[in-house]
């Protein structure tokens, strides 16, 4: 599966942003998807989750209550919601695909990602 990733940009601390991910191919339904990030100076960070059939969902404590996950099956989509944008939520935003369980992912295909500036 390739994955497309894009929405970012710059907005002011108390805004919203949405993400989109975008996949190829017709198995898109299989793959369990997720949203990390990855500020400057520091490593890669898990944002979000959402299983196959979107039934669950699973979030950083640091995004809880602010940011939401979520599919659209027939349109091979991921999407990000995020609110109530901190200068700490910069970064560099990844979608990606796995093939394995909820609780134990193992993303092995990675979108390019996108970048979203919060402003102070």
């Amino acid at each position: 599966v390739q994955l497309q990733a894009s929405g970012g940009g710059l907005v002011q601390a108390g805004g919203s942003l949405g993400l989109s991910c975008a996949a190829s191919g017709r198995t898109f339904s299989s793959y369990g998807m997720g949203w990390f990030r990855q500020a400057p100076g520091k490593e890669r960070e898990f944002v979000a989750r959402i299983s196959r059939s979107g039934s669950r969902t699973y979030y950083a404590d640091s995004v809880k209550g602010r940011f939401t996950i979520s599919r659209d099956n027939a349109k091979n989509m991921v999407y990000l919601q995020m609110n109530s944008l901190k200068p700490e939520d910069t970064a560099v935003y990844y979608c990606a695909a796995s093939s394995g369980t909820f609780d134990y992912p193992g993303y092995a295909y990675w979108g390019q990602g996108t970048l979203v500036t919060v402003s102070s």
